[in-house]
């Protein structure tokens, strides 16, 4: 009976140390494997720290040698402050020096500043005054090449103009040359329009008042002296009278030749040997724009001519 008792014991001893054992087996295994999860994090973790591990060795290698940069900048900078101190030193003893200057200054220097504030105003006032002028100029300017334009063709026929007055001269010189007489004919003479009488000289036909003539008459030969007939003849280009309101006919003589003329003025005249005669003819009508000539005549024929231009 104590045997039995014995085994039932021992069977239930065991039957517990199983169930024991069951539980502790079953503990362990939940353990193995929450360690085993737990070792995977743990390996994830130092994998990751590894990585970071070796970030932070290329951050240092890189901070090594910007430290060592900023150790060669910082020594420079040192021996820049060092020097700069220096030169502030210097400079506050010539600051010191230039305090005592600058109050002996400071009340002219207001002054001063006035008259400068003012002078920035009248600048300013002139630079305006310049940028409106500029503005002008440049539309001047705009005008101008149009007018240049405009003037270059006055000038082409400023010069075929002149080129017809030269040949017109030309061929009342061969004219004078070849009707005149040898002894007795007019010299220096010279041709004006003026707007009136003893007024400046015009070229405008529309303001045209007075004709003024001037000639010598030098060396007359005696025979040639005395009292004659003198005879102021305007014509155009073509030899056509211009309008006069009291036209004077004449007639004279032109290489031994009667011809007969309408002169605008006529006046009996004392020839001596030398002196210079003068007509002052004035103008009835305006005359036009062209070419005139201007003839002088006496009862023995032609004593010279010449020519001008109305525009």
């Amino acid at each position: 009976m104590n045997s039995n008792r014995t085994w039932g014991i021992v069977a239930a001893l065991l039957a517990l140390f199983l169930v024991i054992a069951g539980l502790w087996g079953f503990r362990l295994n939940n353990e193995k494997t929450d360690l085993t999860s737990a070792n995977a994090e743990l390996e994830t973790q130092f994998n990751d720290m590894l990585s970071l591990k070796e970030e932070l060795e290329v951050e240092v290698d890189s901070m090594s040698v910007a430290f060592e940069d900023l150790s060669v900048e910082n020594e420079t900078l040192i021996k820049e402050l060092k020097d700069e101190k220096s030169r502030v030193s210097r400079r506050n003893v010539k600051i010191k020096g230039l305090r005592s200057d600058l109050k002996s200054t400071q009340d002219n220097a207001a002054g001063e500043i006035a008259s400068l504030k003012n002078q920035i105003q009248d600048l300013i006032n002139t630079k305006f005054a310049l940028q409106e002028n500029i503005t002008s100029l440049v539309y001047q300017n705009d005008s101008l090449k149009g007018v240049t334009g405009i003037l270059e063709s006055d000038l082409r026929i400023a010069k075929d103009e002149n080129i017809m007055l030269n040949n017109l001269n030309n061929t009342i010189q061969k004219e004078v040359s070849n009707l005149t007489l040898a002894n007795f004919k007019a010299s220096a003479f010279r041709v004006e329009v003026a707007k009136k009488k003893a007024t400046k000289v015009t070229s405008k036909g529309r303001r045209a008042k007075n004709i003024q003539v001037s000639f010598d008459l030098t060396n007359v030969p005696e025979k040639y002296q005395g009292v004659r007939p003198i005879y102021l003849v305007i014509t155009d280009d073509k030899a056509t009278p211009v309008k006069l309101d009291n036209p004077i006919k004449a007639q004279v003589s032109v290489n031994g030749q009667k011809q007969d003329i309408l002169a605008a003025e006529a006046k009996e005249t004392n020839i001596v040997d030398n002196q210079r005669l003068s007509f002052n003819h004035k103008l009835g009508d305006k005359l036009q724009s062209g070419f005139y000539r201007v003839a002088v005549y006496t009862d023995l024929g032609l004593l010279g001519a010449s020519s001008f231009r109305l525009r």
